[in-house]
This record gives C-alpha cells, sequence and structure tokens, in this order.
C-alpha cells in the first residue's frame, strides 16, 4: 500500500469519488492539496486538505472505498499527510466532522487531534459541526 500527492493521472477516478465539482478537484491537485492512496495497484482512497486562514493546513475529506476499509488506508493517508505538513514547516493541524458523527471523532482523537470548539451549521447539515486541532509544532523536521 503507497500514499502518494495525488496528480493529474488521478482526475478520473477522483471526479468519480470525491464529491466536490471537477474545476475545484483540478485546483486542488494543481496545488498539490489531494493524497491517494493505492493498494495492489488499485486506488483505494484520498485526503483532501486546504489551508484554513491561508495558513493552518485543513483536511477537508479523507474517503476510503469500503471494500478498502479497516486495512490502515485511512491511517496511511493520513500520515503522508501529517509528515508533508511537518516537512512544509506547518505548526498545527486542523480537521472537522458533524458533532453526530461517533466515528470519525474518534478516529481524529486517536490521531492525536483534539477538540477545539464548534459552529452550528444546521442550515446546511444536521448536526453541528466540530472542530480538531493537533499541535505539530515540536514534530521533528526532516
Amino acid at each position: 500500500m503507497i500514499a502518494r500527492r495525488g496528480c493529474s493521472e488521478d482526475m478520473s477516478w477522483l471526479i468519480e469519488h470525491d464529491d466536490v465539482g471537477e474545476g475545484w478537484i483540478r485546483r486542488c491537485i494543481a496545488f498539490g492539496e489531494y493524497f491517494v492512496a493505492e493498494r495492489e495497484g488499485e486506488r483505494a482512497g484520498f485526503l483532501r486538505f486546504s489551508l484554513f486562514w491561508g495558513k493552518i493546513p485543513y483536511m477537508d475529506m479523507i474517503r476510503v472505498l469500503p471494500s478498502h476499509q479497516r486495512a490502515g488506508i485511512g491511517t496511511a493517508l493520513f500520515r503522508a499527510w501529517e509528515s508533508a505538513m511537518i516537512e512544509a514547516g506547518a505548526r498545527h493541524l486542523m480537521t472537522s466532522s458533524e458533532w453526530a458523527e461517533a466515528g470519525p471523532q474518534a478516529w481524529h482523537r486517536r490521531n492525536g487531534f483534539k477538540a477545539a470548539g464548534s459552529i452550528d451549521l444546521r442550515i446546511v447539515q444536521p448536526s453541528p459541526e466540530i472542530f480538531f486541532l493537533k499541535d505539530i509544532s515540536n514534530a521533528r523536521r526532516g
């Protein structure tokens, strides 16, 4: 299994599996904001991120195909992203999930994130969004 930066060759697969528009996918690939996991020569999942306030790496989406779940794909994607952000000099990582999503929240906590607050977005989703931060300021840079 490998986790690598997304590239233009991933475009059609990402269009099929990510729920954002093609224009946003093209933009994210151009800015290096995708990581893609391959397992046994087949794409198995992706992580898409952006920069919150233009400076804090924010994991927008992590998705593992159902046939590849519970095989360490999500963790491998997260570790590849975290390492790249440490290398880039980031001091914190940020992510979020809906308040009612216990599974994703547990995953974030297992990976070192701590709850940092929430916002009520029920005009667009059924429950508030809880935000998580991870301090990587003391991580070793290559």
